[in-house]
């Protein structure tokens, strides 16, 4: 499930195209849209049982990798989770809680769900059914997302909605601004970093991490990441968000602190990684539904670059 960047992209419509539609010609970059190599395996489960901090809860990797049962190592943090949520349906309707988590941080390969109105989790759901939200590069993150809200019943939305929206949203993200960054591999379809502290120069790219891996691996809702951004991208984002047309103010759709309104979600802490891959589908045209006729024309004057300052200032904000 997937949130707008909506209308507060509009406050760059008065920036240049140059080089903007070359770099979406050039297709969609690797770092944003991570894909397992051919020769990826997941570890093999040796039956051990793993375990998180501050949970009396412990699973194996078989457990974890269950589609149907979302692993909750932290129950007193939420509500109780619906059936939807906890299990899903077979054989269809996996859990929303083992891609999301339990409460809903989800992660830089999908959506963070808490915070979101639940008739907003609900459009999206609906869009993904009818084909208007796709990717600009084949992900199966999305092809999951597709084909559950193809099979999930409206009750069952309307439960798992409204527990997501329930939950308070909270920051589980530190953006760094760095010149190097660790050296890092596709595992699982995120970024992790490689053995040993061999570091390479970030480029135009944005590396998300989790600060421990097998953390987030163990879908731990409480597993946290560290973004690298380019040296300069936080105060260029703000910059950018700022410089808005009088007809058009970001505050008017998002709040000024982009923490959102009656008319459009939270944009606050969220993973830059996929708030990037959300404007950079806006502009290839992957991306269509609630509010694409608006964005389209903003985001076509976007270059990468500056979706990356954008979504690293924005993910640098507080919930």
């Amino acid at each position: 499930m997937r949130f707008p960047t909506a209308l507060w992209v509009f406050s760059l419509a008065l920036l240049t195209p140059a080089g903007a539609r070359a770099q979406i010609q050039e297709g969609p970059p690797a770092w944003a849209y991570p894909v397992n190599p051919p020769n990826f395996q997941r570890t093999p489960d040796d039956g051990t049982i793993r375990h998180v901090p501050d949970s009396a809860a412990g699973f194996t990797l078989t457990q974890l990798r269950d589609l149907f049962a979302a692993p909750d190592w932290h129950p007193d943090d939420h509500l109780p989770m619906p059936e939807i949520v906890a299990r899903g349906r077979k054989p269809e309707v996996f859990a929303c809680g083992v891609c999301h988590r339990a409460d809903g941080p989800g992660g830089p390969e999908n959506a963070s769900l808490f915070g979101l109105s639940a008739e907003y989790i609900i459009q999206q759901t609906a869009e993904f059914k009818t084909g208007l939200r796709t990717n600009s590069a084949s992900r199966v993150a999305t092809d999951l997302m597709i084909k559950l809200s193809k099979a999930v019943t409206d009750q069952e939305l309307a439960e798992a909605a409204g527990y997501f929206a329930s939950i308070k949203p909270r920051s589980n993200i530190v953006v760094v601004e760095a010149e190097a960054v660790p050296k890092t591999q596709v595992r699982d379809l995120f970024l992790a970093p490689l053995d040993g502290a061999e570091k390479e120069p970030i480029g135009q790219r944005i590396i998300e991490i989790p600060e421990n891996v097998e953390h987030f691996v163990s879908r731990d809702s409480r597993a946290r990441f560290i973004a690298y951004v380019p040296v300069g991208s936080v105060q260029k984002g703000q910059t950018l968000a700022a410089n808005s047309d009088p007809r058009v103010q970001c505050a008017v759709c998002h709040g000024t602190d982009l923490n959102g309104t009656a008319i459009a979600p939270g944009i606050a802490s969220r993973s830059p990684t996929y708030m990037f891959r959300q404007l950079y589908d806006f502009k290839s045209g992957a991306r269509k539904g609630a509010n694409s006729e608006l964005m389209k024309p903003v985001v076509e004057n976007l270059s990468v670059d500056d979706m990356i300052a954008l979504v690293a200032f924005s993910a640098s904000l507080k919930p």
